[in-house]
């Protein structure tokens, strides 16, 4: 996709309204979105200590869930995603499923068989991309186990 090809996503469905109709019907609004599926993470706050969620698009690399702080290609990262680097233990609702995991940058050799499953599910990504000079990360949410989530 080139940058004049670019659709503008359908953002009726956005935000803090996203986030609190996926919860409210388990996905059943807000899992489809724009043709993606949306997952809900929720982050600790690296201010205020409280939880903060976010709507996010996502794919899947085995048991991994993959999901992209592009911002849309703005000059800097996401709000969640320095939650994460702050602290990696996350909360993620994929429908009615709710999952603990731990999130961490997809490293240099990584990045680019990632970015093709991502890119695949998000074709907008290569776009955002190249409107930006920061290095796109990729973050990889790997669940954790029942018996160590507490």
């Amino acid at each position: 996709m080139t940058e004049g090809s670019y659709l503008r996503p359908d953002l009726s469905l956005a935000g803090a309204e996203h986030v609190r109709r996926y919860q409210e019907t388990d996905g059943e609004v807000g899992y489809r979105w724009n043709g993606a599926h949306i997952l809900l993470l929720t982050t600790t706050g690296r201010n205020s200590g409280r939880p903060r969620t976010a709507p996010l698009i996502f794919a899947r690399a085995g048991d991994d869930y993959l999901v992209v702080a592009s911002k849309g290609g703005a000059p800097t990262h996401p709000a969640w995603y320095l939650n994460l680097r702050e602290n990696p233990q996350a909360r993620i609702q994929v429908r009615a499923e709710r999952l603990s995991v731990v999130a961490r940058t997809a490293g240099e050799q990584e990045k680019p068989r990632l970015w093709k499953i991502v890119n695949e599910v998000w074709p907008p990504y290569d776009d955002y991309q190249a409107r930006t000079d920061r290095d796109i990360p990729v973050v990889v949410l790997t669940p954790v186990p029942r018996d160590e989530a507490g």
